[in-house]
């Protein structure tokens, strides 16, 4: 019998013979070396065919010694695959390694964790192998799907938790490196798998060392900790992907943050979006961004917590993000977050906690946009605080904001002021365009004293360019404004022109906001540090006669002015505090000791005229009711000359500095500027220029249709004009367009031409007539000539 044995095995073929001779007798000593170099040698000098038969011969032998529970020669048939993967990688694999996955998944199947971290073991060593020729047929879906589900485990032993664990980890990785450096192979980017990896290595992230549990364990070295290598794993993946891939790594992270409530708190979700944007290749920053400005859309129905948290995230991810991370639609990511911004308000929630929840969603977007802001170059800036702008609700001065309204202005504002706080000013002409600058300073006029002071920290912001507007919060009288250490440097002459074009807005902006009985001592002091700002940018003479007429405007306003006694000290303390400083930075001597000798006598004269009292910096009652009884304020402010600032004084000591006082005399308080002009006074129309303005209105005969009758132009009359009812104005307007449109269709060509003839007479005679009015004022020694014009002047 035995004979007949032997020539069974001699009838073998060598490769299996070979095979067969690795095996010892005894499996604890391990597989023969001697003759697994036979083997190795066979199969690399044999045609590449030979190799796969002998992975087909060790798959068999497997699998009957696994059926058996014969685990040692499991082992050994495992370590001689290692072995001649390792050494036949140069030749082709394709076919041996179907056996060898064959036998890596036989493993897997078992229920031995022994066997499944051997398994996972020569698969990580045969995802290092790199093949010459793709495979265009293998599939790896088992091993995501075993490897993930190893990533879950929870065996009741802690160390061999933790070692099925790490298995599951690192053949996800395998996988990840073996597919994700060949397009010819499968697709692992695809959601069937991604939605199994990434859970799996956040469920490990999440879980930190779970063999830590039992206080008789060691705890594991950090490599060897899941979460640590959870964490490598992950930062792989995301450094991997591509353009196309970012979304089908970033949709299974939000939705897994979704389906275990990790939002609130959100340390977790920081932490991975975190190491998400740090690994992200930074041209792709800008992907993370968008799904997680998508992922807030999902959520705006949702608990105010989990809102804020998200957005917190986003937050967090802006941080890192380089300049380009906001990638190119900018005006739709700032839109999308004043969007929520509204709808958090809109909704208006009765219960305390929620609003205060919502309260605490609506400063997270405002952080979060002055944060956006600060990634975009200065001229997208601008175009962003105009975008904001644009999403003010429409209302007039006089007209009362409903409560959602006046919320909804205010955080626009501060977001306003967060983003302008971003910009770094150049010049003022482009910080300041009139689309921006207009509305700014109408909104300034609102009758709310917190948003008129947001407004007047916006100007401060962009004016301020060297630092000084937190050392001019308080208005102050310095004796020498060295103290302050205030920085002043003059620029150039395009702000002047700016001055020039736009001063008299804001000169007359500070004088009407001056005037609104419900300011408080924050107004006050926000307009006078305006104010300094002025002075210190773009201090020019031109602009320091301006800012004198300005100040002589605001005396003559309080002492015009039927305001409480309490405004009126802080208006007059306020111009002294503004000519002590401008006495001093423009180095105009007998301005300043002017101004001291004005302030000793009110020192003794008026001490309530001074900020120390008109402030509340002494000892007095803080109530407007207890003042009116006390006997610290005059019952009549009835305020002695010496005490006041006058024009005549004030002019012959800037005369003396050379300065150009012709413009001093002309208050400028009763005619702002609404745009005729240039804002000067130079070149400009303002109201007082005008007496009064007939308007005509020709009908299609060329004949006067409707004539108002002249009146004078004053700020009330323009009110009462922006209130009326203008609809039959445009009724008739729409009327006189039909006629004129049915007459150009239907009249014959010579009544048409004869009309046009009546209308250039007309436009002739008024001209001629204006001209003469020129001559007879500007050159009446000059003869008079009539000046002819061809007929049909309109065409």
């Amino acid at each position: 019998m035995a004979g007949i044995c032997g020539c069974c095995s001699a009838l073998k073929p060598r490769y299996k013979r070979l095979v067969d001779n690795i095996f010892p007798a005894n499996p604890q000593e391990g597989l023969v070396k001697s003759n697994m170099e036979k083997l190795t040698f066979y199969a690399l000098s044999s045609r590449p065919e030979k190799l796969d038969r002998i992975g087909q011969y060790l798959e068999r032998k497997l699998s009957t010694d696994i059926n058996r529970h014969r685990s040692e020669y499991v082992f050994i048939s495992m370590e001689i695959l290692d072995q001649l993967l390792v050494s036949c990688h140069a030749h082709s694999l394709n076919l041996f390694v179907e056996s060898f996955l064959k036998m890596v998944q036989k493993l897997l199947e078992c229920g031995d964790p022994n066997m499944q971290t051997r398994a996972t073991s020569s698969f990580v060593k045969f995802a290092n192998v790199e093949e010459d020729a793709p495979s265009y047929h293998r599939r790896y879906d088992f091993f995501v799907s075993k490897f993930s589900s190893l990533c879950h485990n929870n065996h009741k032993n802690p160390v061999m938790r933790r070692e099925l664990r790490q298995a599951g980890l690192r053949g996800l990785q395998g996988v990840v490196r073996k597919t994700i450096s060949d397009d010819l192979q499968v697709n692992i980017w695809e959601a069937v798998h991604m939605d199994k990896i990434v859970p799996s290595l956040l469920y490990n992230m999440q879980d930190h060392d779970p063999a830590s549990e039992d206080g008789d364990v060691d705890s594991p070295r950090e490599e060897d900790d899941p979460a640590h290598l959870a964490e490598v794993v992950f930062r792989d993946l995301v450094c991997r992907a591509s353009y196309g891939n970012i979304k089908s790594v970033l949709s299974p992270v939000l939705t897994h943050l979704d389906n275990h409530n990790l939002w609130v708190p959100n340390d977790f979700a920081i932490r991975v979006f975190k190491i998400i944007m740090f690994s992200v290749q930074s041209q792709y920053g800008y992907l993370v961004v968008q799904m997680l400005l998508a992922h807030v859309d999902k959520h705006t129905k949702s608990d105010p917590r989990i809102k804020t948290c998200i957005v917190t995230v986003l937050y967090e991810a802006v941080l890192i993000s380089a300049g380009n991370s906001t990638g190119p639609s900018v005006l739709e990511v700032f839109n999308n977050l004043l969007r929520h911004l509204r709808i958090s308000i809109d909704k208006k929630s009765s219960d305390e906690l929620q609003r205060n929840e919502e309260i605490k969603f609506e400063e997270v977007v405002v952080n979060t946009i002055g944060e956006f802001a600060n990634n975009l170059p200065d001229y997208q800036k601008i175009e962003i605080m105009m975008f904001i702008m644009g999403k003010f609700p429409q209302f007039t001065n006089e007209e009362e904001i409903g409560r959602l309204d006046k919320q909804l202005s205010v955080n626009l504002l501060r977001t306003l002021l967060k983003v302008a706080t971003k910009y770094k000013t150049v010049s003022l002409s482009q910080a300041f365009p009139p689309e921006f600058l207009h509305p700014l300073l109408r909104i300034s006029l609102i009758d709310d004293p917190g948003m008129r002071i947001i407004v007047q920290e916006i100007l401060h912001t962009l004016f301020d360019r060297h630092g000084n507007s937190f050392k001019l919060k308080h208005i102050t009288i310095p004796k020498d404004i060295t103290s302050l250490h205030l920085t002043i440097k003059l620029n150039n002459r395009h702000d002047l022109l700016f001055m020039k074009k736009s001063g008299m807005q804001l000169y007359w902006h500070i004088l009407e906001n001056l005037q609104l009985e419900s300011n408080r001592v924050d107004n006050f002091e926000a307009i006078y540090c305006t104010m300094c700002l002025l002075s210190m940018e773009v201090g020019q003479d031109e602009v320091i006669i301006e800012l004198v007429r300005l100040a002589l405007d605001i005396q003559q306003v309080a002492l015009n002015s039927t305001l409480p006694v309490t405004h009126l000290c802080a208006i007059h303390s306020l111009v002294a505090a503004f000519l002590n400083l401008l006495g001093q930075i423009t180095n105009t001597g007998s301005l300043y000791h002017h101004v001291l000798r004005v302030i000793e006598n009110r020192e003794n004269m008026a001490p309530h005229l001074l900020p120390d009292f008109a402030f509340n910096r002494n000892n007095r009652p803080h109530s407007w009711s207890e003042l009116q009884e006390s006997h610290l304020y005059p019952k009549s402010m009835d305020i002695p000359e010496p005490c006041l600032f006058h024009q005549e004084r004030l002019a012959d000591c800037l005369r003396t500095s050379g300065l150009d006082v012709t413009r001093l005399s002309t208050p400028f308080s009763a005619r702002p500027n609404l745009g005729f002009g240039v804002g000067s006074g130079e070149g400009g129309t303002s109201l007082s220029d005008v007496g009064s303005i007939n308007i005509e209105m020709e009908g299609t005969d060329g004949s006067p249709r409707v004539s108002k009758k002249s009146e004078e132009i004053t700020v009330e009359s323009l009110k009462k004009m922006l209130a009326e009812d203008n609809s039959i104005g445009k009724a008739e307007e729409e009327k006189h367009r039909k006629e004129v449109i049915n007459m150009f269709r239907s009249a014959p060509f010579e009544e048409i031409v004869a009309r046009s003839e009546a209308k250039s007479n007309l436009f002739h005679s008024k001209l001629t007539e204006i001209l003469d009015m020129v001559s007879h004022d500007k050159m009446p020694s000059e003869p008079q000539s009539e000046m002819v014009f061809p007929k049909l002047f309109v065409y």
